[in-house]
């Protein structure tokens, strides 16, 4: 009785919105039309680390979806220079007709062939979507003018000169150059109906801040968060270690105009600290990788790292929970002989000019230290755009997402070597799997949302640290993070970063299955799309992993991993058709992609191919139009019923 008193009061308040039979009937017509729609393209990408030109291109050519449409609609009508072109257009308009301007052939012809075939490529792609959807998606001066020309029907005679009518109109009054930035601009936005970012987006390239900027405008995208954005997401919320781990990070790569240009982080107070400080000679190790050999910003580079590892080894003492002590390594030190024992090794250091440490008080910060962190603290929790970058990574993104039957997640489940979920105790509670993943999830909003009430977060910001580089961290996956050992031991051995077992358990069938089922996902449809691990396809490695459960599409999007991987990173489509994996050669340059239409080369294969074509009604979306249309039908029968009356 209760239940239908609720359903009653549901279908009342339905009623306000769709006002009569006719609304709900028409509105039951339309969901059901969408539902018979081909599934939108959705494209994954995953560890981007700041290759804002590389990303950007990918994005505009849809990992290829581009090319592959031009070709499927053109075959042999046009030329290889001729597709060429045409996909350079849709890639760059603006860039493309600047440079055609100055070329000198005759642009009116030129512009009413290209428009006539950008309007061609228009009219396939808007076809997987609604009318409706499609005009949403049209720039505001032209909805009109596109609508006329994409539903045309361009085999009868009289509507063939009207289309030419109306392309020659906006030729001569000088509006082409903008409708063909319009009108390729719609095609990109219906090429890649979603969008993916499985985690890393900040770190090691020049321009994480220009992709978190093109982020924000993308019109569907989710994140999964990365352990190097929960690094910065960690900075911006004034948690001193990650901050100094996102310094250290970026005088490594010679990327500090990321800080003080683009976020307004201004690194004199640490400048200053280093020339009174740092006088002694540096270390190789120290100087930053592509950029100039500067003794400066090499000292820079060291005094950052000391100040972190003292912040670190803070962190993990009042942490006891973590259980990293053995990563507390400024303590263990023999500051007499200049040794460090590991593992029951002892090894030589490669550096004794520590001229911040007390060897009886090694964790303690100095005043001038401290006073340099309180400052750029300051400067990360007041930066305007980081934190507008911080905010949309919380309400876009999360550890992980389900999405029509595909679990993403950046770095790893935790399993024990047996292949069982591994048991980590968090809050007092111990949690594996999908609850452990929720549970770091829901820390990470406390300290996100609560961070401007007084020391309500602290155990929560120090718990994002963690998740940077702690032994179970979903988002890290190894049991230690070695930076120390790396920089001040040369003997490699106390170098190698053991990963979870995970790793080496990820290409069975069987784990892949327990994970999914663990995620509510069934393994016989399903699949896991994991970033974090490049792919060494050098050495032999494949990005498919379990029979085609997994695919790891981190193939070295990072110019810095490229000479390991051999390639410039994985990409996976997924279409009403399938899913397909994509491999990029590096990209050149932007002016190559635009003057000479060089493109990044792409090879695919399709991992997945469904046996009847995937429909609206078949993905997340569609269940939940479902519901809707459920939920009217119910609604026009109390119409028909009288038990609920129009309301007009």
């Amino acid at each position: 009785m209760e239940n239908k008193k609720n359903e009653l009061k549901f279908l009342k308040l339905l009623s306000n919105q769709f006002k009569s039979i006719g609304e709900t009937a028409t509105e039951i017509i339309n969901l059901q039309a969408i539902l018979n729609l081909p599934k939108g393209t959705e494209h994954f990408l995953s560890d981007i680390h700041g290759e804002y030109e590389a990303f950007d291109h990918v994005l505009r050519n849809g990992s290829g979806a581009v090319k592959e449409k031009i070709h499927d609609i053109f075959g042999e009508r046009l030329s290889d220079f001729e597709k060429v072109e045409l996909a350079t257009v849709i890639y760059y308009p603006a860039e493309k007709l600047d440079l055609l301007s100055i070329g000198g052939r005759n642009i009116d012809m030129w512009y009413k062939s290209i428009i006539k075939r950008l309007v061609e490529v228009c009219s396939v792609v808007s076809s997987k979507y609604t009318s409706s959807k499609v005009k949403k998606a049209m720039p505001t001066d032209f909805v009109y003018i596109l609508q006329e020309l994409i539903y045309e029907r361009k085999d009868i005679l009289n509507r063939v000169e009207y289309v030419d009518g109306i392309i020659d109109t906006i030729i001569s009054i000088g509006r082409a150059k903008y409708f063909i930035i319009a009108i390729s601009d719609l095609i990109k936005r219906l090429i890649i109906d979603r969008l993916h970012i499985v985690g890393d987006i900040f770190d090691r390239g020049p321009g994480p801040h220009l992709i978190m900027d093109l982020l924000e405008n993308y019109h569907d995208v989710d994140i999964q968060w990365g352990n190097h954005d929960i690094l910065w997401m960690g900075a911006a919320l004034g948690n001193k270690a990650c901050i100094a781990n996102v310094i250290r990070i970026s005088t490594r790569y010679s990327n500090n105009d990321i800080l003080d240009e683009a976020y307004g982080i201004n690194l004199v107070p640490l400048a200053t600290f280093v020339l009174d400080t740092y006088k002694g000679p540096v270390i190789d190790k120290f100087y930053p990788k592509g950029g100039e050999k500067s003794d400066f910003l090499a000292k820079l580079h060291k005094a950052i790292s000391i100040i972190q590892f003292k912040l670190e080894g803070q962190l993990i003492e009042r942490n006891p929970q973590f259980d990293m002590e053995d990563r507390n390594l400024l303590k263990y030190i023999d500051y007499d002989n200049w040794t460090l024992k590991i593992d029951g090794v002892e090894y030589e250091l490669n550096d004794n000019d520590f001229p911040t440490i007390d060897k009886n008080n090694p964790l303690v910060l100095t005043d001038a230290e401290e006073k340099v962190m309180e400052k750029l603290q300051r400067f990360f929790m007041r930066s305007e755009r980081l934190q507008r970058h911080v905010n949309f990574l919380f309400s876009k993104g999360s550890i992980y997402l389900n999405c029509n039957n595909n679990l993403l997640y950046h770095g790893c489940i935790p399993i024990t070597k047996e292949g069982r979920l591994q048991e980590v105790e968090v809050r007092g509670k111990k949690l594996r799997g999908k609850a452990y993943l929720d549970e770091v999830e829901k820390i990470l909003r406390e300290a996100y949302f609560s961070r401007d009430i007084k020391n309500k977060s602290n155990d929560c910001k120090d718990y994002v640290w963690y998740l940077w580089c702690g032994t179970y961290s979903p988002v890290f996956g190894k049991h230690a993070m070695k930076t120390f050992e790396r920089y001040f031991i040369n003997d490699k051995t106390p170098h190698k970063e053991v990963k979870n077992p995970y790793y080496s358990l990820y290409d069975k069938e069987e784990i892949c299955n327990m994970i999914l089922k663990e995620f509510g996902l069934n393994p016989n449809i399903s699949h896991i799309v994991n970033g974090h691990v490049p792919v060494k396809v050098k050495k032999g490695e494949t990005p498919i992993k379990a029979n085609g459960k997994l695919f790891i599409i981190d193939g070295g999007f990072s110019k810095a991993y490229q000479s390991e991987t051999g390639i410039a990173g994985y990409t996976l489509i997924s279409n009403s058709w399938g899913l397909k994996l994509v491999s990029h050669e590096p990209f050149e340059s932007r002016e190559k992609a635009i003057k000479n239409g060089k493109d990044i080369l792409h090879s695919a294969r399709v991992v997945d191919e469904v046996k009847s074509r995937t429909r609206v009604r078949d993905t997340d979306i569609g269940k939940d139009l479902q519901g809707q249309v459920n939920d009217l039908k119910k609604l026009l029968n109390a119409y028909r019923k009288g038990i609920i009356k129009g309301k007009k």
